[in-house]
């Protein structure tokens, strides 16, 4: 579905199909792109979604004009594409961080580990942001590697390496704390088994975390919507 939504996009964008233009019909995209009949209608869904064409019955689909809210969700797009191809990078470097830190921390390091963790949960029950202790906790897993290259690589890209913001806004608070409490506790499973020394255990509790970040940024860009119980609806 995301290349025919994107190729799509483009087009719109670019100008290739104005404003008031009538886009090729179901069958036509069908055909063009040697899709079933379901993915073009995801596709058309997902750029009604980002207010850029309107459907009008029994007569196709339409291209609207630019307007500020259209411009805002091409924005809150690049956005996330941007945040995705950062947890891409940071994935296979934090993974390998959590089996060291396993291997290699020292009791100091385990507390400060512990420390920053705790920091994470009374944020989350005192309402506040909780997004400079959840980088906090990534950089001091990244420092009980005792190789300095994995700490300075996260404070290269700063506290926006951290992008839980994308995923769920303040205006729902209800659906942010669920998401939150589910952060912690995959937070929780990487500190205890880092605390325990076990360096596979680590590296699957970093993984699933990083892993599950970026599929949540894959349903934002396809349109998806997380569910009440913090988990990514699957498209």
């Amino acid at each position: 579905m995301s290349k025919v939504t994107d190729e799509l996009r483009d087009q719109i964008l670019s100008g290739a199909f104005p404003p008031g233009a009538r886009l090729p019909s179901e069958a036509q995209l069908t055909q063009s792109y040697n899709v079933s009949r379901t993915v073009v209608r995801e596709a058309i869904a997902v750029l009604r979604a980002d207010l850029l064409v309107d459907a009008r019955q029994g007569s196709g689909v339409y291209v609207r004009p630019p307007s500020p809210a259209s411009v805002d969700k091409r924005l809150d797009r690049e956005s996330v594409t941007s945040v995705l191809e950062l947890l891409e990078i940071r994935t296979p470097l934090e993974i390998e961080a959590a089996g060291l830190a396993a291997l290699r921390r020292s009791p100091a390091q385990e507390e400060r580990i512990f420390d920053c963790q705790a920091r994470i949960l009374a944020c989350i029950e005192a309402g506040r942001p909780i997004r400079d202790s959840d980088f906090a906790l990534h950089l001091a897993i990244s420092e009980a590697t005792n190789n300095p290259g994995f700490a300075e690589f996260l404070k290269s890209q700063g506290v926006s390496a951290i992008p839980q913001a994308e995923i769920v806004t303040e205006s729902d608070q209800a659906r942010q704390m669920v998401y939150f409490h589910q952060l912690n506790a995959e937070h929780e499973k990487i500190v205890l088994a880092i605390s325990n020394g076990d360096e596979e255990a680590a590296r699957e509790a970093m993984r699933a975390h990083l892993k599950g970040s970026q599929e949540r940024h894959r349903q934002l860009l396809r349109g998806g919507l997380l569910r009440q119980d913090g988990k990514a609806s699957r498209s």
